[in-house]
């Protein structure tokens, strides 16, 4: 598959509903993709044959499954940087008010087997009472309901939780620029954190570090939770020294309305947690917004996730107490 074919099929992705050729040149060419209708309907004429998009008569098309499976697994190289450029994105497009409590966060979506439900929640609910959870809100949708942009997926129960890309939002609506350093697994020894043990740099990967990580078995949630050493999720990120301050007064704000994402500060140019800084940086330690699906797969719950998913109304989110209310 040709770069032109993987552009087309990138927009179509991102649309849940059917789109033409028209559209679709208009879409690539907002990504600095230059293309006349008559080439994108020759292309689109290829993908069919392929069975990677679907036609809709003279509506357009959509992409099928075996086209988001294509995508997902052609060009590694034009996907280089691609997890750094979304975080970007989704940072700017997060409009969440500490003070009213409402406004668009960003959402990681995980997938399991519905039947895992009830235990499911009984698994999560000592990590929820730790400090190794993004927000004490989350989203529970049934099958072919919509989490945001996503739809659950029959004989499926989708949760949505608050992906740490949002405190880079928060912060640049403060006015505070943040850099996204790495991804991590974070050692977590007599209720405190040691020291990485494992880092992805987000400007060099395809995927995202946490779901490697998650994959890879590489945490313990649930002993950081139950018994106070284990290995959590986290992520390192850098801000300049002169708004370190302004950090903390954020931090304790966030923390006061249920949202602990900022885990530790450090001190300007001095390392943190082993990891050296920039000039004139202090660095950050946030925890990962997938910590509770980390600990579903840890329970041998098979999950299926997508970090930094979609936008969502914080307002809308429910507490987690309210969700066991509900559950069990």
């Amino acid at each position: 598959m040709n770069k032109t074919m993987f552009s087309i099929l990138k927009v179509l992705d991102s649309r849940t509903d059917i789109i033409g050729a028209k559209e679709i040149s208009r879409q690539l060419k907002l990504h600095g993709v230059e293309l006349t209708e008559r080439t994108v309907r020759y292309h689109l004429k290829i993908l069919d044959e392929r069975g990677l998009t679907q036609v809709f008569g003279k509506e357009g098309r959509k992409i099928t499954d075996k086209g988001k499976k294509e995508l997902s697994q052609a060009l590694v190289s034009e996907k280089i940087g691609f997890v750094i450029s979304r975080i970007e994105t989704l940072s700017y497009m997060t409009t969440f008010d500490i003070e009213k409590q409402e406004g668009d966060v960003i959402l990681n979506v995980s997938y399991y087997d519905k039947k895992y439900l009830k235990e499911s929640l009984k698994v999560i609910k000592p990590v929820f009472k730790s400090p190794y959870v993004m927000s004490d809100r989350i989203i529970i949708a049934r099958e072919r309901e919509a989490i945001g942009d996503a739809i659950v997926p029959e004989g499926k129960v989708g949760i949505g939780t608050v992906c740490s890309v949002t405190i880079n939002g928060i912060l640049l609506k403060a006015g505070i620029p943040v850099i996204s350093k790495f991804g991590g697994v974070l050692q977590i020894e007599d209720s405190g954190p040691s020291r990485y043990t494992a880092l992805i740099s987000y400007e060099g990967s395809s995927l995202d570090p946490l779901e490697i990580f998650i994959r890879s078995n590489m945490t313990d949630v649930l002993g950081a939770g139950n018994n106070k050493s284990g290995r959590v999720l986290a992520s390192f990120r850098e801000i300049p020294v002169v708004c370190v301050d302004e950090v903390n007064k954020l931090a304790q704000k966030l923390t006061d309305i249920g949202i602990g994402g900022i885990l530790l500060i450090g001190n300007p140019n001095q390392p943190l947690l082993e990891m050296p800084v920039g000039i004139d940086k202090a660095g950050i330690t946030v925890v990962g917004g997938l910590n509770p699906i980390a600990a579903l797969e840890e329970a041998g719950i098979p999950t299926e996730s997508k970090a930094m998913s979609t936008l969502y109304e914080y307002s809308k989110l429910i507490s987690f107490k309210d969700v066991l209310k509900g559950n069990l």
